[in-house]
């Protein structure tokens, strides 16, 4: 007897249905099976794109995607399983209740990420420091590089002096800002922010110093400066508390290290389903 027949004989046997229904139901089971592992891969690609989309826009649509995908998995889940049942496909049921298992796990897991993923504040922390941020730094040295002393022959060194210091302090206040939004580790973030205080309190004390010995002439531009050093300090603020949230840099650690395990487990016992199937097709029942 030819293999086909054979597994027509088996599958009316121990299911007890119609062949052709039987043959239509594991035709239909071993489609089922292969498109859960299509979607099941759409779903987990589309949520790692989200992580790493870089507008909001993007993460928004790619997170969409997952969603979607994961709702069409669950339909699969959910038509596949009364075929195997009606089968009397035991091996394959255990196979199926394993995937929704750990697919359980997989959703869970990944709406943290895609939560996380689409708040951005790791990238919007990025975007006020290279550009709000950047234009008030620039603007306050811009407006103390014009002031004069009010005593040339006495202060001219000392004026140029506190003005290097207040630029200078400013400006390592910009180069914390990266690491920091780069940073996984609160206690360092800490650390960068003390650093930051102090800098602050050192361009601040230098604008004092300063104020009595410029011109007249030049005090609108030390009130300019010390109004761009303010502006400054309220975007660093801002950006320290995005950065702090740290959602970016937590999504893609969640994707790398948790999601990649829970992944690869999902889609061993896909497989497993697609092949079991696959040998029912051509051996039948084991």
């Amino acid at each position: 007897m030819g293999s086909i027949a054979l597994t027509i004989v088996l599958l009316s046997a121990i299911t007890g249905c119609d062949v052709n229904s039987a043959l239509e139901r594991l035709s239909e089971a071993r489609r089922l099976s292969a498109d859960l592992l299509i979607q099941f891969t759409k779903a987990a690609d589309a949520g790692n794109r989200a992580v790493m989309a870089d507008t909001d826009e993007a993460s928004v649509e790619f997170a969409r995607e997952a969603e979607e995908a994961k709702q069409t998995v669950q339909r699969s889940i959910d038509a596949l399983g009364p075929i195997l049942q009606g089968l009397n496909f035991s091996d394959e049921t255990r196979l199926l209740q394993e995937f929704v298992s750990r697919f359980s796990e997989f959703r869970e897991l990944d709406r943290r990420i895609l939560d996380l993923s689409v708040e951005n504040t790791n990238l919007k922390a990025q975007r006020l420091s290279f550009g709000p941020a950047q234009e008030a730094a620039d603007a306050f040295r811009d407006s103390l590089e014009s002031v004069a002393p009010a005593d040339a022959a006495k202060n001219t060194w000392r004026v140029k002096a506190l003005v290097a210091t207040a630029v200078a302090t400013v400006r390592e206040m910009q180069v914390l800002e990266a690491p920091h939004i780069a940073e996984a580790d609160d206690a360092v973030m800490t650390r960068m922010e003390k650093r930051m205080a102090s800098s602050e309190a050192a361009a601040r004390a230098a604008l004092e110093t300063l104020a009595p010995l410029v011109q007249p002439a030049s005090r609108p531009r030390l009130a300019a400066a010390t109004a761009a050093l303010d502006k400054f300090v309220g975007l660093n603020a801002q950006i320290m508390a995005l950065s702090r949230r740290n959602t970016n840099v937590r999504s893609l650690a969640l994707a790398l290290n948790q999601k990649g395990k829970v992944t690869g487990a999902c889609e061993n016992s896909l497989r497993a389903l697609r092949d079991a199937l696959g040998k029912r097709g051509f051996t039948g029942i084991r």
